[in-house]
């Protein structure tokens, strides 16, 4: 289970002080797929990255007790002075995989051949975008955290991740920030809803949906 407990955000810059999350209480149970719903700004992002650690929250906890991707697609964490593939080298070590298999599946999942010996800070934005993905996906977790970044790239690139996402992965948790209603419908059991930082939870998708769509 991951749980939320009194999550509160604020970012400061200088005198001014904007809270995004205030007080937000959830759980993701094992094999929940939990939509994170709210306008430009609500906050579902700021709420993925705290959730995968790449933030920490300004006062509140996180409990971990199943483990959970980064957020996919999230580059942040790349070193730019070295390739792809050491970057792949990278993430096999820190959680005790195998190389060749990571990199056979970073191999097949991006398509980026010989730019995989290459220093990632000549990537463009798409091909970061592809090695952030292959190098999420080639870790196996009992949670993804997914923003709507997924659905940039190619026709072919989005399609792949949707077989590797949904159908390779369909027995997963998953927290899935999107503003595609198709989406949320297709493959959500369980809604929050973000509204001026104070986050509401939906057993009812559709429920959950109506709500957001009259924000």
């Amino acid at each position: 289970m991951i749980r939320c407990k009194d999550i509160n955000k604020i970012y400061s810059h200088g005198s001014q002080r904007k809270q995004v999350l205030q007080n937000v209480n959830f759980d993701v149970l094992p094999g929940e797929r939990v939509a994170l719903l709210g306008r430009n700004g609500a906050g579902k992002s700021t709420l993925i990255k705290l959730i995968g650690g790449v933030e920490l929250p300004t006062s509140g906890k996180i409990v971990r007790d199943m483990t959970h991707s980064w957020p996919l697609g999230f580059s942040g964490g790349f070193q730019g002075s070295l390739t792809g593939y050491d970057n792949a080298r990278f993430i096999a070590r820190i959680y005790d995989h195998d190389y060749k298999s990571v990199r056979a599946f970073v191999e097949e999942f991006t398509e980026l051949g010989r730019q995989l010996k290459m220093p990632v800070k000549t990537y463009s934005s798409g091909m970061r975008a592809r090695l952030a993905f292959a190098l999420s996906l080639a870790i196996e977790f009992d949670c993804y955290l997914i923003d709507e970044i997924i659905l940039v790239g190619d026709q072919n690139f989005q399609k792949k991740c949707h077989e590797e996402l949904f159908e390779k992965r369909k027995n997963r948790a998953m927290i899935l920030a999107s503003h595609s209603t198709d989406a949320i419908r297709l493959f959500c059991n369980k809604a929050v809803v973000l509204n001026k930082g104070i986050a509401t939870t939906y057993a009812n998708v559709d429920e959950a949906l109506d709500i957001y769509s009259a924000l």
